[in-house]
């Protein structure tokens, strides 16, 4: 049968079919699969539209008003609409929208405000802290002395009492708090009096809650008196892959420096331009609906995964995310939880959790989350059949037959859904 496709796929068929092969695959994989990384959120189908314009063309070294190139007036236009909005949308002072994604979104904070070699006290990695926190492995590890604090073993909680004594060892020039993978909220006030006491300038990375935050239905560090907040655009604020920085006025011009020429070049406009819908759509009351869908799902997820007596780290969720100990629940690793339940189309990654005795390719757990379900619409009677397919599958014993049966609930569960802009 011959395929009637509209003209810009027409055109990719003749010059690249690979290529057009292994995008209409992805469609058709996010169509029949479910989408369950936190990190991960089906984007404004307006998003879309504009990371396909023509600012993917416009070179705009420099800020509004104050460029390297000719014929700025409409890059002016949307970087100035984005910062804006921002603003408003964060209760932010200043906001710089040219990061091109998360991890120089944070280097460019890091290198702005201090010097290499400054201590900055952050969470450690495998309780929910992120790469760009201070890993070894990562190039910001190299340059600053990261210190670390952890939760409490008992109920996850953050130990203010040992995060305080390390402070006040360390000296910290900064502290930073935000994560990855930690299920629980947030009370910023007592980060900031910890910096307070030592004299440590404060930031928070909220990538993951970036959107939740937005919408008022969590905690914003800004209005604990934070110095500097962060936040990538693309997970729970369903916008493009880019970064936001939202701070203080007094650090505007460092930051501002920081990002270009300091750390990057020209800024992806088209990613500016789909940045600035996205605060647009994220200031609406749909928006607001989302967010607590979100939360509401991600309460009912836990729930009915602990009902089917699986462990989760500090045994429940206050956000979009949950992390489940597969090894103590199904004795899996989370390498092999992972690729089970990509074998019945619900999508994972592995995960780390606190102090985890196995390697990171192979760690105890695995973290999923709520935000790209609640986007194609799904409550919390879809919650439920989730928990069942994710505890099935995991104690199916890599049975093929039964995997097939499970792979066909999560194709009926998905086609009741369509995915949002195809």
């Amino acid at each position: 049968m011959t395929r009637t496709l509209i003209p810009e796929r027409a055109r990719l068929d003749a010059s690249d079919p690979e290529i057009l092969a292994a995008l209409e695959g992805e469609e058709a994989r996010q169509r029949a699969g479910l989408e369950l990384i936190p990190s991960e959120n089906h984007a404004f189908p307006e998003v879309l539209t504009l990371l396909g314009s023509v600012f993917t063309n416009k070179y705009a070294e420099g800020y509004p008003g104050r460029r390297y190139y000719g014929g700025q007036e409409y890059t002016d236009v949307i970087e100035t609409l984005a910062r804006n909005r921002a603003k408003a949308l964060f209760h932010a002072e200043h906001a710089n929208v040219q990061p091109l994604s998360g991890s120089p979104m944070n280097q460019a904070v890091y290198l702005g405000l201090l010097e290499p070699g400054d201590t900055i006290l952050a969470m450690d990695l495998s309780h929910g802290g992120h790469l760009t926190h201070g890993a070894p492995v990562s190039h910001m590890g190299r340059l600053f002395n990261f210190v670390r604090y952890k939760t409490d073993p008992r109920d996850g909680s953050i130990d203010f009492a040992a995060l305080r004594q390390v402070a006040r060892e360390t000296k910290p020039k900064m502290v930073v708090c935000g994560y990855s993978s930690y299920p629980r909220d947030y009370d910023y006030a007592d980060f900031k009096r910890v910096a307070d006491e030592v004299g440590a300038l404060t930031m928070a990375d909220v990538s993951h809650i970036g959107g939740l935050i937005a919408a008022d239905v969590m905690r914003n560090p800004l209005d604990a008196g934070f110095d500097v907040m962060t936040t990538t655009t693309h997970k729970s604020l369903r916008g493009p892959r880019d970064g936001l920085i939202l701070c203080k006025e007094q650090f505007a011009r460092r930051i501002d420096a920081s990002v270009f020429p300091g750390l990057q070049g020209g800024p992806h406009m088209n990613q500016v331009a789909a940045a600035a819908t996205t605060f647009k759509l994220a200031a609406q009351p749909a928006f607001r609906t989302y967010a607590r869908q979100v939360l509401a799902n991600a309460k009912a997820l836990a729930a009915a995964l602990a009902s089917r007596q699986v462990k989760l780290i500090t045994g429940g969720t206050d956000n979009h995310l949950i992390v489940m100990d597969t090894m103590q629940s199904f004795g899996l690793d989370g390498a092999k939880a992972q690729a089970a339940l990509d074998r019945v189309g619900l999508t994972t990654n592995k995960q780390v959790i606190p102090d985890d005795p196995l390697p990171p390719m192979r760690p105890s757990g695995v973290r999923i989350g709520t935000p790209a379900a609640t986007a194609r619409g799904m409550g919390v009677d879809e919650m439920e059949e989730v928990a069942a397919i994710i505890a099935e599958t995991l104690r199916a014993d890599d049975d093929a037959g039964t995997e097939a049966v499970l792979a066909e609930r999560t194709r009926m569960l998905t086609a009741r859904f369509p995915v949002p802009g195809l």
